[in-house]
């Protein structure tokens, strides 16, 4: 997803064109063929090869195209309006090589990979036995163990390969208007995406009374049910719609700050995972267009129902998110408080009881099943525990991802009552369907979310997005400003465009080449951080020569250089060698080499003669 800020995530397939034979002339002569040394000493003809992208990464699209034709290719542009466009190319196999990208959102290297080149991935259209292997041998190891086998990975995909082609590291930025913004209260994190949460106004009495305005390309949102999507039109929406277990520090540290549990341990083995639970969020719904108290408290039989459906592939139509979650073996109630002193925390001694009460008001006096008798005040609490396959340590980072947001266990029960191997699109209306929130005749919010805001409706033009009225009322995580607006805004120049008009208040994702009309402005704030977001070129893995050809793709891979992309952007993007190279350094290195992509192009075209 991306990811998967933004964008949160852009992932994208490719496919390519025949290569040409080399046409030579010959003459008779007395029975025999000699060759035409004009002929043996012409420039061979160029190989075809079709880029797919959309108008959004033009500059990039057209860099790499100057980059092949440099190299050999006879480059075929197939550029889209927007990513449902490009999305049908792609589906349709109208392409060879994509402009793909990807934001590891939850900040640890499996993401990175796992739904991307896995066999079965969310993502994935590779099929590499030792590339899976090796995604799962690092899954289990610790990052002293893990970088030589993500290094493994690398040469694999990139070099022995060539299954994607990198491009860059981006920096993750975001302009806001500190005249409107207090900026001091606007957070810019590695992998998170956006807070909205802590942000305040400069003049605080406009709290109640305005708007907090933002904005984001995509208008149509994949689902408000966040194991539904995990893409750049509901990443950061959903991360505010929904708590979770656990959270991001800015970082990229785990933390319980802002989340449901008040502290989390990890059992000796790293295969059993305990959190104790908050007790004063509720669940918000729309009534009347209104943001309003259900009453119901976010407890842990909908952490165990979250996680139980987050997990499973068949939970619903489009589980998109289900490999982030493979690794949960079951979620459980914990009512036996004496098992607490029994086991102990992974690498301290110390009790799991023990680890868990640090820094609380109240110790643990009792634990409930019953999610209406915790009352942390007086000791009684809610513990879930949550158990791993094998040993996991990473599974911390997806209980962080906007996919493990905590929904109602009631009220998706209610609204999913379809049968889901015979779910009919066109009569089932399952839960967190953009269509119930958008204004019209099929507006039904039946969204019950336990995070900080809840989506009251959209139209084409916005979202308008209000403050959950029991969301960890009275403590600094209680949300700010009550109304927060997402402007949909497809162009980044229209979108920068209205920051400087002051139309919207932050514009999270300025293109690096905009950095200096943002800072040539007085009264805007640009805030800038290496982010997790790679940008590169995927091959097609099926139909077309692209796919059957290590030698075609390595000419592509030999053909990049990444220094003039670096020059583009006015060093405001690093080099990268896979989507792992913002978490793990390896060592690897891409270096361009035209030698090397013209002996892979003779290579190819050789076997196409």
């Amino acid at each position: 997803m991306k990811k998967r800020s933004f964008l949160a995530l852009l992932l994208t397939t490719a496919l390519v064109a025949s290569g040409c034979s080399v046409q030579t002339k010959s003459e008779t002569e007395g029975g025999k063929a000699k060759p035409d040394k004009e002929a043996s000493s012409a420039p061979q003809t160029p190989v075809d090869i079709e880029l797919l992208g959309m108008s959004s990464g033009e500059s990039d699209l057209n860099i790499v195209r100057d980059q092949l034709t440099k190299n050999g290719f006879n480059v075929k542009l197939n550029l889209q309006p927007d990513y449902g466009s490009f999305k049908a190319q792609q589906d349709a196999g109208n392409f060879d090589v994509a402009l793909s990208s990807w934001t590891t959102v939850t900040g640890n290297p499996d993401y990175a990979v796992r739904s991307l080149f896995k066999t079965g991935g969310d993502y994935s259209i590779l099929a590499d036995g030792e590339i899976d292997k090796l995604i799962d041998q690092a899954a289990g190891e610790t990052p002293d163990k893990f970088k030589d086998t993500y290094k493994q990975l690398e040469q694999r995909l990139v070099f022995d390969k060539a299954y994607i082609a990198p491009l860059f590291i981006s920096l993750k930025s975001q302009a806001l208007n500190k005249d409107v913004l207090n900026a001091d209260s606007v957070r810019l994190s590695k992998s998170r995406a956006l807070p909205w949460e802590p942000i305040d106004f400069v003049n605080t009495a406009k709290r109640s009374t305005d708007p907090l305005i933002l904005t984001q390309t995509a208008s149509t949102l994949t689902s408000l049910d966040p194991i539904k999507g995990n893409d750049g039109s509901i990443n950061q929406l959903n991360t505010n719609l929904y708590v979770r277990l656990v959270n991001l520090t800015d970082d990229d540290q785990i933390t319980s700050e802002g989340s449901l549990s008040l502290n989390n341990a990890i059992a000796e083995g790293n295969s059993d995972y305990y959190f104790l639970l908050r007790d004063d969020i509720n669940f918000a719904k729309i009534d009347n267009k209104k943001a309003v108290d259900t009453g119901e408290r976010v407890g842990a039989d909908d952490v165990i129902f979250s996680l139980d459906r987050a997990k499973n592939k068949n939970s619903v139509p489009n589980h998109r998110t289900y490999t982030l979650h493979e690794h949960i073996k079951s979620a459980e109630v914990v009512t036996d408080l004496g098992s607490l002193d029994q086991v102990k925390q992974s690498g301290t001694g110390k009790s799991i009881r023990e680890t868990l009460e640090k820094g609380l008001d109240s110790k643990i006096k009792q634990l409930t099943a019953d999610k209406k008798q915790a009352n942390n005040k007086e000791g009684s609490y809610q513990i879930v525990k949550v158990s791993t396959t094998k040993p996991f340590p990473q599974v911390l980072n997806y209980l962080a991802h906007q996919s493990a947001g905590i929904v109602s266990k009631k009220q998706v029960e209610a609204i999913n009552t379809y049968d889901v191997a015979s779910f009919d699109m066109k009569k089932d209306i399952p839960y967190g369907d953009q269509n119930t929130v958008t204004e019209g005749a099929k507006y039904n919010n039946t969204l019950y979310t336990s995070g900080p805001y809840i989506l009251s409706y959209k139209n084409d033009y916005e979202g308008v997005f209000l403050k959950n009225p029991a969301y960890l009322k009275g403590t600094k995580h209680e949300p700010k400003i009550d109304t927060v607006k997402v402007r949909f805004i497809k162009d980044t120049d229209s979108a920068l465009s209205a920051l400087r008009s002051g139309e919207i208040h932050l514009f999270y994702g300025v293109p690096e080449t905009k950095f200096d009309i943002v800072k040539s402005d007085a009264k805007l704030k640009l805030q800038t951080t290496e982010s997790n977001a790679v940008s590169y070129l995927l091959f097609n893995t099926k139909n077309r020569d692209v796919a059957k050809s290590d030698d075609l793709r390595k000419a592509v891979l030999y053909s990049i250089n990444q220094d003039e992309f670096l020059q583009f952007y006015k060093n405001n993007k690093i080099k990268a060698v896979s989507t792992v190279s913002p978490l793990v350094k390896t060592g690897n290195e891409l270096k361009a080499d035209k030698a090397k992509a013209k002996e892979f192009l003779d290579k190819f075209r050789a076997t196409k003669s």
